[in-house]
């Protein structure tokens, strides 16, 4: 299912909110209305929080179907309430904390940028147990806002290389192709919302956009 919808008057859905097949986490302030369009198109459970403080919880962790990631600066209280829910989670060790934004896993392989340490890169391939590769996307280093990967498909930035879509597709382990959203957007991992079972996209996008998004992450054969 694909559904068009704009957060709180703001097309960034993915930096507001993290998907994974089981669970959405989202701001501890997400009107109900949304609650209920997120479990009907992804068919997930929801979990209520911020992330160190903050309601920008997709750009503040990363994470799978056997873990998460998230912001060095996430508050005790915070990473006892996810581990409540049954989430195995750990804070990114480092400097870096819009972590969403610098790092995109599927339950296959995870890419991370290059700015990250070997011992993040380590962290993150035990926690999410998956393969990480440290590379860009389209020149890149913010790949988490690049991209948007699901257990069936890759929707990526526009200027990704025919190169990079093969490595992708390897590292991956799914389809993978560019597009955009909300009329032209290429940041489609900051402003989409995607699993298995659906994704959520912009109010502006476009019907040739939706049906882009649909090919790509695999839903026109369900």
């Amino acid at each position: 299912m694909l559904k068009r919808i704009d957060l709180m008057g703001s097309p960034n859905l993915g930096v507001y909110i993290l998907v994974t097949n089981e669970v959405a986490i989202v701001p501890k302030n997400l009107e109900e209305s949304m609650e209920e369009v997120l479990k009907e198109v992804l068919n997930i459970d929801i979990i209520k929080t911020s992330i160190a403080g903050s309601n920008l919880v997709g750009a503040l962790a990363v994470g799978n179907s056997n873990g998460l990631i998230v912001s060095p600066y996430t508050f005790d209280r915070e990473i006892e309430l996810l581990e409540e829910a049954g989430i195995n989670v750990i804070k990114l060790p480092g400097k870096y904390t819009a972590i969403g934004n610098i790092a995109i896993a599927n339950d296959n392989g995870a890419f991370v940028s290059p700015l990250l340490s070997d011992d993040s890169i380590n962290l993150i391939e035990d926690i999410l147990d998956v393969y990480v590769e440290r590379k860009s996307i389209a020149g890149l280093n913010i790949v988490g806002s690049l991209a948007n990967i699901t257990n069936k498909g890759a929707l990526l930035h526009v200027d990704t290389s025919k190169d990079e879509i093969k490595f992708i597709e390897k590292t991956f382990k799914v389809p993978a192709d560019t597009g955009t959203v909300g009329r032209g957007n290429v940041l489609v991992g900051a402003c989409s919302l995607a699993n298995s079972f659906g994704a959520l996209v912009p109010q502006e996008t476009s019907g040739p956009e939706m049906l882009r998004i649909e090919e790509v992450l695999g839903f026109l054969d369900d």
